[in-house]
């Protein structure tokens, strides 16, 4: 078996499959013990990367439904800019207050670490969609990579098992023939 591992588009690793163990370990009365190893590693691998892809969507499932309100008031803002209305905005959950919109061409956008700056409303716009872009295709690539390491991961689960299996039938006939 050739042990090239190809990997997915953002350079996952595959887990190879085992076809035949014997030929993977090297022979008959190989021991196992530097392949089990070899797949709890990358199983191990395999579970950081998850968690740490889990992470990244929950980020992301809070992030996304922000920039689409940030940029619905923004746009709201763009249609609305020649006219003098009165409107509610959030300033927490579940507090709300009332202003008055002022015929203005610039929006202040938090940008995080405590930085905000002022962007001419078509820029922020601009700005906004680019972010809900990079954001939804971030969680989209998220929830690829998350399926394929699962399948990975259920590929070195099989492979562990099938080595553990032929070692312990290695050893099981080895025992019968010395008992005889």
């Amino acid at each position: 078996m050739s042990k090239k591992l190809e990997s997915n588009p953002r350079n996952i690793p595959a887990a190879p499959f085992v076809n035949d163990v014997v030929e993977y370990i090297g022979g008959q009365d190989a021991e196992v013990d530097s392949a089990l190893k070899q797949f709890q590693e990358m199983a191990a691998k395999y579970r950081y990367m998850e968690i740490s892809l889990l992470q990244k969507k929950k980020s992301l499932d809070v992030k996304i439904p922000d920039i689409k309100k940030t940029l619905a008031m923004v746009k709201h803002l763009n249609n609305n800019r020649e006219s003098s209305n009165k409107t509610l905005f959030e300033l927490h959950d579940t507090l709300y207050a009332e202003a008055e919109l002022e015929n203005t061409d610039v929006v202040y956008l938090w940008l995080g670490a405590n930085t905000m700056l002022s962007y001419k409303i078509p820029e922020a716009i601009a700005l906004l969609d680019n972010k809900l872009k990079l954001a939804e295709t971030s969680y989209k690539n998220s929830n690829e990579d998350l399926e394929f390491i699962r399948e990975q991961t259920t590929i070195t689960d099989v492979n562990t098992a099938r080595i553990w299996n032929f070692d312990v039938k290695r050893r099981r006939e080895k025992r019968e023939v010395e008992e005889k």
